[in-house]
């Protein structure tokens, strides 16, 4: 299996949160039409107000290199990084389990 798995944990600043989400919500959108992307959610918790967790999964990492060379993407994430205090990319390579 060649897949490629990513968690990126992202601290938005002070009260930023909401619209850090936003963005990464129209990268969401974005992706439903890259047949590479087989997950992209994003995720929130109330014990954590300026956290927000990305969940991927992807065809193999070189689809997922590709994905950030996109000009929509691109623009997204040149809007979102003002927004950002902090980031914890986690690459994984998954190995088995429901879903895949």
């Amino acid at each position: 299996m060649n897949k490629f798995a990513m968690y990126g944990k992202l601290t938005a600043l002070p009260g930023k949160r909401d619209e850090l989400v936003g963005i990464l919500l129209e990268a969401a959108d974005i992706l439903q039409s890259n047949a590479n992307c087989d997950l992209y959610i994003v995720n929130v918790s109330d014990d954590y107000p300026d956290t927000v967790w990305v969940t991927e999964l992807w065809k193999d990492q070189e689809a997922h290199a590709a994905s950030l060379a996109d000009t929509k993407v691109l623009e997204l994430l040149q809007r979102g990084r003002p927004l950002i205090a902090g980031g914890e990319p986690l690459q994984l390579r998954p190995v088995g389990g429901k879903g895949l």
